[in-house]
């Protein structure tokens, strides 16, 4: 485990090497609380958005609205590699066992084709679920330097970019998980990459209408956005809502991130909005194009928790954007040699369907794939010009409830 101080943090965040970024911090899983089960909760319907949460009773609600989770000191954030020690369920065997597959429909194939988003229930059972939990709560009570950002923005109680890059159980996850299967049939695809991903635990402020350009270095066409469910959506707020079709729509400029739904060209997804109130195991899939907006609690304080591991994945064929100077770029941070056109093919975009690649997964585990201070000031250069900067500065109108 490594800590650091504040004066050494800041030491880190100047230094021009990375190998302050490649130490290994290794807990075991004994340590860690057993997660609670699932539950028998019985799903609602698509349509329902409004029926309470089951399972939680009166003396597990905070009376006062006390946040689940605080904000990690400046001292607690780590650095380097970090391994939970997680045993996978159903028996798989790290780095040898194929990955599982799980069947969709040609219909729910289609809705995501023709709404731009699909709600598929059920793909995590409960084993799946808690070795999510497991991995999320290792994290949030070990926070990592590359969450400090986000965190401390306030827009999340815990929110870390590329988490598979320095936590092995999320990346263990990826590799033997039925998810590559789900998206490869949902792109009609042979190939699936991880392009970027996030962990994200209670969204404080939440998020008005947008469209998501954080996804990697790859075009909209190329990409799959998901989302996997570690809770039970609240009735009350949490739920994402998406205008159906509007994964169509010509008009939103392709750096936005804020879209004003009344703007002119949007009229045709007028009356299309719909609510996935998602449950534990459950994926929920969209076209990075696809407008959304979730709303947060109206005070920011979640006193339960909304755990989600989500990100956006690359089909087969889909080449590297290098798109220094957009806002794109903070989604691709890292040293990995590749330029403009070429096909993307690395260790930092892992390749989880139809199976990983162990010499990927090798370097991964070495330190190789990551990022460091000399990789993002290099990258983030470009965004001093006032167009780039208009256009990034779009993101910060799409924070707040509603």
């Amino acid at each position: 485990m490594v800590k650091i101080s504040t004066l050494a943090l800041i030491a880190a965040i100047s230094s021009p090497s990375a190998s302050a970024f490649t130490l290994v911090q290794n807990v075991p899983s004994s340590t860690l609380r057993p997660s609670s089960s699932i539950g028998q909760s019985t799903r609602a319907a698509e349509e329902t958005i409004a029926s309470p949460p089951s399972g939680i009773t009166d003396a597990m609600k905070s009376p006062k609205r006390e946040k689940i989770l605080s904000e990690p000191g400046l001292w607690e954030y780590n650095f380097g590699l970090q391994d939970p020690q997680l045993a996978l369920p159903h028996g798989i065997v790290t780095r040898q066992t194929p990955p599982e597959k799980y069947e969709i429909t040609e219909e729910q194939i289609q809705t995501l084709e023709r709404d731009g988003v699909v709600h598929i229930k059920g793909v995590f059972d409960e084993e799946w679920v808690n070795y999510l939990r497991d991995a999320t709560k290792f994290q949030t009570e070990e926070p990592h330097f590359w969450a400090f950002a986000g965190t401390a923005s306030k827009l999340y109680d815990y929110i870390q970019r590329n988490i598979w890059q320095t936590n092995k159980a999320f990346a263990n996850f990826y590799y033997h998980s039925a998810m590559g299967h789900v998206l490869a049939q949902c792109g009609r695809t042979d190939e699936v990459r991880i392009s970027t991903d996030l962990l994200m635990v209670n969204p404080n402020k939440g998020f008005k209408w947008h469209q998501d350009n954080q996804n990697g270095p790859i075009t909209w066409d190329e990409g799959i956005r998901f989302w996997i469910t570690m809770d039970e959506t609240p009735a009350e707020y949490g739920a994402p809502v998406y205008l159906k079709g509007s994964h169509n729509n010509n008009v939103v400029d392709e750096q936005a991130v804020f879209v004003d739904p009344e703007m002119e060209g949007l009229e045709p997804y007028k009356g299309t909005e719909f609510g996935y109130r998602t449950m534990p195991g459950d994926m929920l899939i969209w076209h990075p194009r696809t407008i959304h907006k979730v709303d947060g609690p109206s005070d920011g304080i979640w006193t339960t928790y909304r755990r989600v591991l989500g990100g956006t994945v690359a089909k087969a064929g889909t080449t590297y954007h290098d798109k220094t100077g957009s806002g794109g770029v903070l989604s691709d941070l890292g040293r990995h040699g590749l330029v403009d056109g070429e096909k993307l093919d690395s260790s930092f975009f892992p390749i989880i369907y139809p199976n990983f690649n162990n010499k990927e997964a090798k370097e991964r585990d070495n330190g190789d794939v990551g990022r460091s201070p000399r990789d993002i000031a290099g990258k983030l250069g470009g965004l001093a010009g006032k167009a780039s900067g208009d256009k990034f500065f779009s993101f910060f109108k799409v924070l707040g409830s509603r």
